[in-house]
């Protein structure tokens, strides 16, 4: 479980593909504090620390997860916004994110502010993942609130924080992103279905 709020930024050091399984080797100031069997969220997605090595560690992505996130078309040097499970008697600052990406999208316009950013995606409604205005988002791990929502797409509004220290100051037009949904409207949604 985690909150959507980045402790720290990751750089990609090495992808090694093994049979349908990527290994991803990260460089981060907070390697040392780590240890093996340990939940990270990556771009938003639970990975399972199965290496450490100085101020590197190792992650491994299965096919499955591969597929749904934009972890595969990660490129050495690339940023990856990282945060550790939260702690139980701890606030919670964004909002619940299990770390299960639910499908990724496209970031199709960004509109600089003069002091902040609106980021629009869009993404396929066919899966039926729904946003709703001021209703909370999770974007590559980053817990956010939607503004501007319509079927298939909804923009956020990013503060210069967020912008400096996630990967929000890396992204641009056509990037693919992960999605996770809000947990409560997916239960709420089902429940409505049923």
């Amino acid at each position: 479980m985690f909150t959507g709020i980045i402790e720290f930024a990751a750089r990609v050091i090495q992808l090694k593909k093994e049979n349908t399984n990527l290994h991803l080797t990260l460089e981060s100031n907070i390697a040392s504090e780590l240890k093996i069997d340990q939940s990270l969220a990556h771009n938003g997605v639970c990975l399972t620390v199965v290496e450490i090595k100085g101020n590197q560690y190792v992650v491994t992505a299965i096919d499955e997860t591969l597929q749904k996130t934009n972890l595969g078309q990660l490129k050495i040097n690339d940023i990856v916004n990282i945060e550790r499970a939260m702690m139980m008697n701890a606030r919670l600052d964004g909002h619940i994110v299990q770390g299960h990406v639910d499908q990724t999208a496209t970031c199709n316009e960004v509109i600089n502010k003069d002091g902040s950013w609106i980021f629009t995606f869009e993404y396929d409604p066919s899966l039926q993942n729904v946003t709703i205005e001021k209703g909370s988002i999770c974007i590559n791990g980053v817990s956010l609130t939607v503004v501007n929502s319509n079927l298939n797409s909804f923009s956020v509004a990013i503060i210069p924080y967020t912008y400096e220290h996630t990967s929000f100051k890396t992204m641009k037009i056509d990037d693919t992103i992960n999605l996770e949904f809000d947990v409560i409207g997916k239960y709420v949604k089902r429940l409505m279905n049923l």
